[in-house]
């Protein structure tokens, strides 16, 4: 089957199933990780798996408040007006990179089931893979060649549009892409050899058969040097439309903070201290947040995603197996009017 069929059949299934799933509730229970269940207990799971993605929680704003902990635990934004649209910031705060992040025991007791255990996996329809295959250098520029990889989970190919961004310090550069059908795109980021700041590569592709399928991906490059781990200088926390920054060493300057969509880049405005407004763009991408700066040692650039997906909360089932009943339950969701897969596992004892 030639590629360009296969993602029509892709963004076309997609589509399909995200509307079975507003107007039935359709669960999907996988099979790998079943042992023989009772019908009326994957019932009653596959309702506590809705209920997360169709009700937004007490309060039903918890997600924009930093100190609020659910009462009633629910990832739904208040008033959607369809099924399975899940709040942004809700999503972050389930995130161990932000600062506001649920802990387990608060996620535990919100949900009210105190027979089962619980992990939520987010995550875009498919992944962007960048590689770099080959670096060139003259007098007074460094060129390096990227390959972006563009496919699913199961290995198959989608074909997208790229937008590119390359943020070092101040200086942005910009290329837009468009890519083979065979899934795959090649380019070039050129610098030149005075730049002292890393580089940060942020790339985003939106399916070329429904642009509400977006995925993204980052790249650090430092002139050869091993990158430091993410969160060595700045914990970056966005939830509310406003991004508080938390240093995490000694001695740091910020030189500017930006937002990045697949279609806008903006330098966000400081509201407080540390805190920044994250500006509301309209366009269904995700968006990257990038804060440059330099301590007494060395430039430095941290970035996250707002909202801050993908992520996984909750508990590692792979070593329970023996002693739970395992039920995983998978949904298309809206977030941002960008198109998400959300799985839900829930655990009991078994009989």
């Amino acid at each position: 089957m030639p590629a360009i069929s296969i993602d029509t059949f892709f963004a076309c299934s997609l589509m399909v199933l995200l509307v079975l799933s507003a107007m039935t509730a359709t669960v999907k229970i996988l099979q790998p990780l079943l042992n023989a269940p009772a019908d009326n207990e994957a019932q009653r799971l596959g309702e506590v798996a809705r209920r997360i993605m169709l009700y937004a929680g007490k309060p039903a704003d918890w997600g924009r408040c930093g100190l609020t902990a659910p009462e009633e635990f629910g990832l739904a934004m208040a008033e959607a007006e369809t099924p399975y649209t899940i709040d942004p910031d809700k999503v972050s705060r389930l995130n161990s990179e932000n600062v506001y992040c649920l802990s387990y025991a608060q996620i535990f007791t919100s949900l009210r089931t105190p027979d089962l255990s619980i992990r939520i996996e987010v995550k875009p329809l498919f992944n962007v893979k960048l590689n770099l295959t080959a670096t060139s250098e003259s007098v007074d520029e460094t060129v390096y060649t990227f390959e972006a990889t563009l496919e699913r989970d199961d290995g198959v190919r989608v074909s997208a549009n790229l937008k590119v961004y390359a943020l070092a310090g101040s200086l942005f550069l910009q290329n837009s892409i468009l890519p083979n059908v065979d899934g795959k795109a090649s380019f070039n980021v050129t610098a030149p050899k005075s730049l002292e700041s890393p580089i940060l590569l942020v790339v985003f592709a939106k399916s070329t058969q429904n642009s509400r399928i977006a995925s993204y991906a980052v790249y650090y490059l430092a002139g050869g040097e091993k990158p430091p781990p993410k969160g060595a200088f700045l914990r970056l926390s966005p939830i509310n439309q406003t991004l508080t920054i938390t240093s995490t060493c000694s001695g740091v300057f910020l030189e500017g903070v930006y937002a990045i969509t697949f279609n806008h880049v903006g330098r966000l405005s400081q509201t407080g201290n540390n805190v920044f407004g994250i500006p509301l763009f309209l366009d269904a991408s995700p968006m990257v947040l990038v804060a440059t700066g330099w301590n007494a040692t060395q430039r430095f650039i941290e970035w996250t995603a707002y909202p801050q997906i993908p992520l996984q909360t909750g508990v590692n089932f792979s070593n329970l197996l023996s002693t739970l009943n395992v039920y995983v339950y998978e949904h298309l969701v809206s977030i941002n009017h960008c198109i998400y897969k959300c799985a839900i596992f829930l655990g009991g004892l078994k009989g």
